[in-house]
């Protein structure tokens, strides 16, 4: 055995499955080697070895480093602690990496340091359908690539705890697919929805993407969701606070006949008036549904047969104005009430309470998808998918900052479910996710995605994560407790990116993730520096520990922390607490407590002005 060879580090004691157990030599000593000028710290978990076996080269991870590593059964010997446990996870063979193992190591072979030749050839990826993140942590001059196939068909999570560069690491992975590629430096038809929640990338990622909000800025577009295009159970639980029985049979019947309506005067391409059910994504008007629905409840009748209504006034379903009738009397004068009505008025009051609020206005009341009292609209759902899944740009935003937490849940499993029935119906075209697949990011996926909740969001994405690939919809599920993500969701992606996480649960939930043996390499999940991600699945070619590149200053999230000391250390200014109250008032941070009042006037050429 050549022990003057730098490399060298030991010999195998004990091989079990893909496990070797190693004994360092003693002339391992520092902890440091130094080959061909570059410095190696020998025996750190995550680290590669290399066993030479003639032809080919066996490689493996350092998964325990001390006397644990010892074999089970290893009588005590003078240098305990010299002990290393690898864990084999591929071979190079006529310098080609493959995955796996076609021959095991025997008892006595050397085991060697690999070093950054080694690396180059284990992380080295070429051809068409990868995207560098960043460089490895251990080798700086590695760049560390993911599969793009795997990384949207098998889905992915990005897991990390607040200030440990999570929406930095989204930027810049959204930013290499549409900025890296193999000749035309992109790819310009990528097909991504970013569900951004507190409203960080519409800045930084302006340029790739086009970004809808309730808010808008200038260069955004207003967010507009048809309430019509949900299904009705959603859509009675938000309006009405839930029903049942009679009274959801009498809202379900008028829905279902205003969408029959609909569709008998307007003709709708590919529907059949037999096929129409009350989940069809047909227009109709909210407001003659509750129009109808209190005109019904309300209405009372005279006469002997007591079948003349005593209208007094027609009210307006336009404005919200219910009608008005002569109040029911005792007795056999009348006026009597109607005895077919079903006692719906309370939830018929809070549904024209939600069609008065404001705040929801992008939803109950959605601009040019707003069907008229005769459920015709200005714009059909066509114009609303061209919008999110084909527009100029690689990447839709949508900031989701101004809607009401309330119905947070309720409103990203509508906007999942309107997309992926879209795709999923549509599987045969091109505009299918079979023919331009679609990855949807998921920012805070805890606070819909959680394993207490039931609703639509978190059945849609099960339903993604579990078929989404053979339709083209991939999930890219973003959180910050891991630990509170529904299990079936997350056991589903196929590749994770760990940053820092310092709560064990969070730790555990992604330590499940990875075989037995390899549970080691997320130990240090609670040291990493920022902006440093341990990745494993099938979209890393080997699990690796890489600094992910940070995007531009102008093209990062804002998300930074604020310097408090600095910020705390500029003289005091003049403040205006007005301000304060006019943006809490109107649920808009841009909101201004004094108009101020610019007269703009327009400028004249003036040709004779030399």
């Amino acid at each position: 055995m050549l022990t003057r060879d730098p490399t060298y580090l030991g010999t195998i004691a004990a091989v079990s499955g893909a496990a070797l157990n190693v004994h360092l030599a003693e002339s391992i000593a520092s902890g440091l080697s130094i080959f061909k000028g570059e410095t190696y710290k020998v025996g750190q978990v995550g680290s590669f070895v290399r066993v030479p076996q003639g032809y080919q080269d066996l490689f493996g991870v350092v998964s325990e480093v001390g006397a644990n590593a010892a074999p089970a059964n290893m009588e005590s010997v003078d240098d305990t602690g010299r002990w290393m446990k690898v864990e084999l996870v591929g071979e190079v063979i006529g310098g080609t990496f493959e995955r796996g193992v076609s021959q095991y190591p025997n008892i006595g072979d050397a085991v060697h340091l690999a070093v950054e030749e080694h690396l180059r050839n284990l992380y080295d990826i070429s051809g068409q359908g990868h995207i560098v993140i960043g460089t490895l942590a251990s080798a700086e001059s590695i760049t560390a690539k993911v599969s793009l196939n795997e990384l949207v068909t098998r889905h992915s999570a990005v897991l990390g705890s607040t200030g440990s560069g999570k929406s930095t690491t989204i930027a810049s992975l959204l930013r290499s697919i549409t900025t890296a590629g193999p000749e035309s430096g992109g790819y310009p038809n990528a097909r991504i929805l970013l569900l951004d929640i507190h409203g960080e990338y519409s800045i930084p990622l302006a340029d790739v993407g086009q970004v809808f909000s309730v808010e808008p800025q200038y260069g955004e577009e207003r967010l507009f969701i048809p309430y019509w295009a949900l299904d009705s159970d959603d859509l009675l639980n938000f309006l009405t606070g839930g029903l049942e029985g009679n009274s959801e049979t009498a809202f379900a019947d008028k829905i279902y006949q205003l969408k029959l309506a609909s569709h008998s005067s307007q003709k709708f391409p590919g529907v059949d008036s037999e096929s129409i059910t009350v989940d069809t994504p047909l227009p109709f008007s909210l407001k003659k549904l509750w129009y109808d629905l209190i005109d019904f409840e309300t209405v009372t009748f005279e006469g002997k047969d007591r079948d003349q209504p005593t209208r007094q006034h027609a009210g307006n379903a336009e404005t919200l104005t219910p009608p008005t009738y002569k109040p029911h009397a005792m007795g056999s004068a009348g006026p009597f009430l109607n005895s077919q009505a079903v006692g719906i008025q309370r939830p018929l009051n809070l549904l024209r309470s939600r069609l008065l609020d404001r705040r929801y206005n992008f939803l109950l009341c959605p601009g040019p998808w707003e069907p008229n009292l005769d459920g015709k609209p200005t714009k059909d759902l066509d114009t609303l998918l061209e919008g999110w899944l084909g527009g100029s740009k690689p990447i839709t935003i949508l900031d989701l900052s101004g809607i009401p937490s309330s119905v947070l849940e309720r409103l990203v499993g509508s906007i999942l479910k309107i997309v992926y029935e879209a795709l999923f119906w549509s599987r045969e075209k091109t505009e299918g996710g079979s023919q331009r697949p679609l990855l949807i990011v998921m920012e805070e996926a805890h606070r819909y995605l959680s394993d207490g909740l039931d609703g639509t969001a978190s059945e849609v994405v099960q339903r993604i994560v579990k078929e989404g690939r053979k339709y083209g919809v991939g999930a890219m599920v973003v959180s910050q407790r891991p630990s509170e993500v529904n299990e079936t969701i997350l056991s589903q992606c196929g590749t994770f990116f760990a940053l820092r996480l310092a709560n064990p649960s969070d730790r555990a939930r992604v330590q499940g993730t990875l075989p037995d043996g390899l549970v080691s390499l997320l130990d240090v999940l609670p040291i990493l520096r920022t902006g440093e991600a341990i990745v494993t699945g099938e979209a890393a070619k080997l699990p690796m520990r890489c600094r992910v590149t940070l995007p531009a200053k102008e093209h990062r999230p804002r998300s930074e922390d604020p310097i408090v000391s600095t910020n705390w250390g500029m003289a005091k200014r003049e403040e205006g607490y007005e301000r304060v109250v006019a943006s809490w008032r109107a649920q808009s941070p841009l909101a201004v407590a004094k108009d101020p009042q610019i007269t703009r006037i327009p400028v004249e050429d003036d040709s004779t002005v030399e």
